[in-house]
């Protein structure tokens, strides 16, 4: 069987910066794939190097957390290249959202053997996104989630750095545009998710999927100290639509403007601004899961999944 050729993104800075490019190149090629492997200093040149390759590689291989993942989704759309998933970020939803496995050895066999899923893709404002888009609280984190904060505490750092945004929360008033109506809200969070799993393993609801074709938001409105407490377990399994002061919505697009701008996070980084236009992209990436995963979703909801080897085009 002819090995396949994949480019492989490795963001040197994940992990405390201890990533072995050898390593994973060794785990690939006893897979059956032959991968240029590349380090990665700057996410902002990923896009150009994936450009760059298109017509040299079968697949696109990205080692590390969901801002690399991020930072490849124009060019994986421009180019239609398969992606491959090696997390080795702190956070990892995309890949838990598409239950590929931590361990960076059975991670390369699901880029050998799974078989290639069309996924969507969230838009705001031109910036994209795939796991979830926030404004308010999940901002505040983001901001105090430094690299070294991340490197010592790990996952728990989305938990520490929430903590402390909540002591520092302010309330804002936003106005929520679903195509139907619109709606007025005093609110510490509003967030857009595209996919199931966001903030270390957060849901956005128990009902969303990724290949949906739909947008799933929530808003929550102010509330003391120990309801945030209670809030988190509900938030955990996607199940805070049940709980009072939590509105949720679902749709293909939605516009949200605040009174004066506000930043907005998607996937982990601060892009764009307030008012915003959210909107789906559906179908738009390829990337490769495992069996378990078309399992776990009957098939999938989108586009037909195919074996990795067939056909790109």
């Amino acid at each position: 069987m002819m090995s396949r050729r994949a480019l492989l993104l490795v963001n040197r800075h994940c992990r405390g910066g201890l990533v072995d490019l050898a390593e994973i190149g060794g785990l690939l090629e006893r897979c059956g794939i032959d991968a240029e492997a590349m380090p990665i200093d700057d996410a902002a040149i990923i896009g150009d190097t994936i450009r760059a390759h298109r017509d040299e590689v079968d697949l696109v291989v990205l080692a590390g957390g969901d801002g690399t993942l991020n930072a490849a989704a124009e060019a994986l759309i421009d180019t239609g290249l398969p992606m491959g998933i090696l997390p080795l970020g702190t956070a990892n939803d995309l890949a838990r959202t598409l239950m590929i496995p931590p361990a960076l050895a059975d991670a390369c066999r699901v880029v050998a053997e799974g078989v290639v899923r069309r996924i969507d893709v969230g838009c705001v404002n031109d910036k994209l996104f795939y796991n979830v888009a926030s404004i308010g609280l999940p901002v505040e984190v983001s901001r105090q989630l430094t690299p070294q904060f991340k490197r010592k505490w790990g996952v728990l750092s989305y938990a520490i750095a929430a903590i402390r945004a909540i002591r520092q929360l302010r309330p804002f008033r936003a106005e929520i545009d679903c195509g139907e109506e619109l709606i007025r809200v005093r609110t510490v969070q509003i967030s857009v998710g595209n996919g199931r799993h966001y903030g270390g393993g957060m849901t956005v609801d128990e009902d969303a999927a990724i290949d949906d074709h739909l947008l799933h938001l929530y808003c929550l409105k102010p509330r003391h100290l120990l309801r945030y407490a209670l809030l988190f377990w509900a938030l955990r399994r996607g199940t805070h639509k049940r709980v009072e002061g939590v509105l949720t919505l679902s749709g293909r697009e939605f516009a949200v403007s605040t009174r004066r701008a506000r930043a907005i996070n998607t996937d982990g980084e601060l892009t764009t601004w307030t008012p915003a236009r959210f909107h789906v992209l559906p179908a738009a990436v390829s990337v490769i899961v495992p069996e378990a995963y078309l399992m776990a979703n009957q098939g999938g909801r989108g586009d037909p999944a195919r074996r990795v080897g067939s056909s790109t085009q």
